[in-house]
């Protein structure tokens, strides 16, 4: 390595931070964020010393990636295209897989077996943004050290190792955190693992979901989120007796205003789902053969399930890194605007970092492959070369159901922006339908049900310029189409699409 090239990657990694703690993305308070204190010179020196003689004769990496999803794919792929990946590079995962598009696995992985559902390798990254197809060959032939199923155990930050599980040891000159979240599970004393009971999270997960609905007769949905939502569509398609259940009013309550849940309702109810709201669930009971044959619920009513998916969210996989800092308000592993972490020469991205969330001013963690992607590309592009500016996010979130050939109603929504001040809905549902959300005069965020590529496109526009809108003349809109275009004309000149 050339002596300017050592210069740029040591300085990159000698950075640290300090934050308070924030708030949530959902949340619409706004505390300040703070500014990033930058470590001695004695830490510069330090740290550089193994990422400049760092090789992979021995058990010194460069560069060691923990996690393998979709955070640690793009990451890989953003190290190649600095040159920066060929005998450096070193990704430890406890899959059994290269890293694949994640969101497959409540969409298109789960399609009935005579409807083409999606398969490995067809959606490793980065295939979800048009990019090349990064197989387990593309990962040998750009010299990158893959571990598979052997996830990191313990850290010894002083000493920048990781043992894995198999006992591995790894030094690490550079070390970026990717571990994603693990699903939230109910206790084993109420019946969280049963056989029958599911969790999605991996394709192991997904292929033994799967396995269950070849013989399902009765399935049940715990949870009315995204994953909710994606899984009882794929039941359908299956063709089985499908129920949701969830504690809220109505579903996606963090996003969906009442009145767009309620349209989204009506249609799973018109494919025959069943919705049990406002629900606490007392435990999970077995039948003679110990398989999950029940869900009973507080009020002492009992549904009756062969096959049960929870999907009740997710936390964020920290251990073994606690230590680096963590932030006890949206939880995750606390980073600054490039992702470094409280220690040098340590870096979060993905799902399992809080980051400063700059057009909000405010500390979010986000649970979303977009994020993951775009994360991964700037941490590492702020590794590698002299890009300093903050990541600067624009929450985005969306969803595709009922898209397996023969459905009669495909769905994909997408939404911009931050939901908080009042809303506007416009549109009828068939099949288009946009929500509009305001706050003090300005267009906060923007949701869209079946738009076309042009409407889709102009929603990040809209929700990251925040124009100032006439609500009356929003409201009286008599389509989708023309409240777009009313919102697009408020677009400052600069920013007009």
């Amino acid at each position: 390595m050339s002596t300017a090239r050592k210069l740029k990657v040591m300085a990159s990694v000698s950075n640290s931070l300090s934050f308070k703690h924030g708030l949530s993305l959902w949340c619409p308070q706004s505390p300040s964020l703070h500014r990033i204190r930058h470590s001695s010179a004695k830490n510069f020196q330090r740290r550089g010393f193994v990422v400049a003689y760092s090789s992979f004769a021995n058990e010194n990496r460069e560069f060691v990636i923990v996690g393998g999803g979709n955070a640690a794919g793009y990451a890989a792929r953003t190290f190649v295209e600095h040159g920066m990946a060929d005998g450096r590079l070193c990704i430890v995962s406890k899959e059994a897989y290269a890293p694949y598009e994640r969101p497959a696995l409540t969409k298109g992985y789960l399609f009935p077996l005579d409807k083409k559902p999606a398969r490995l390798p067809g959606f490793h990254t980065c295939v979800g943004s048009g990019g090349e197809r990064q197989t387990p060959e593309w990962y040998k032939e750009k010299g990158i050290e893959m571990i598979y199923q052997d996830p990191v155990t313990s850290i010894d930050i002083e000493k920048q190792t990781l043992i894995t599980n198999s006992g591995k040891l790894l030094k690490y000159g550079s070390l970026i955190v990717a571990t994603g979240c693990t699903a939230s599970r109910f206790p084993d004393k109420i019946g969280g693992y049963l056989p029958g009971v599911h969790y999605i999270r991996d394709v192991a997960d997904a292929d033994a979901l799967i396995s269950s609905l070849e013989k399902a007769k009765k399935v049940v949905v715990v949870g009315g989120g995204y994953i909710g939502m994606e899984v009882a569509a794929a039941a359908v398609g299956w063709k089985l007796d499908t129920t949701i259940i969830f504690p809220e009013n109505h579903l996606l309550q963090r996003l969906f205003t009442p009145s767009l849940a309620q349209r989204y309702e009506q249609l799973y109810q018109q494919n025959g789902v069943k919705f049990v709201k406002g629900a606490s669930i007392k435990n999970l009971e077995a039948g003679s053969d110990g398989r999950v044959a029940a869900v009973k619920l507080e009020d002492g009513s009992t549904i009756d399930a062969d096959t049960i998916v929870i999907g009740i969210g997710a936390k964020p996989t920290v251990s073994p890194f606690e230590r680096v800092g963590l932030n006890s308000s949206v939880g995750g592993i606390q980073v600054d605007g490039q992702f470094r972490t409280s220690m040098p020469g340590i870096f979060a991205i993905g799902d399992v970092a809080a980051f400063p969330l700059k057009m909000y001013d405010r500390i979010a963690r986000v649970e979303h492959v977009d994020h993951a992607r775009r994360s991964a590309q700037h941490c590492v592009t702020a590794l590698l070369s002299a890009q300093t500016h903050t990541y600067d996010y624009l929450p985005y979130f969306y969803s595709r159901v009922f898209e397996y050939e023969g459905s009669p109603r495909k769905v994909w929504w997408q939404f911009f922006g931050d939901n908080v001040g009042e809303t506007i809905e416009i549109g009828n549902f068939d099949p288009k339908i946009a929500t509009f959300w305001i706050d003090s005069g300005k267009l906060k965020g923007v949701l869209v049900e079946s738009g076309s590529p042009e409407e889709f496109q102009l929603l990040p526009t809209l929700a990251r310029s925040q124009p100032f809108v006439d609500k009356a003349k929003l409201q009286q809109a008599s389509s989708v189409e023309e409240a777009l275009e009313i919102a697009r004309a408020a677009l400052p000149v600069e920013a007009a699409v």
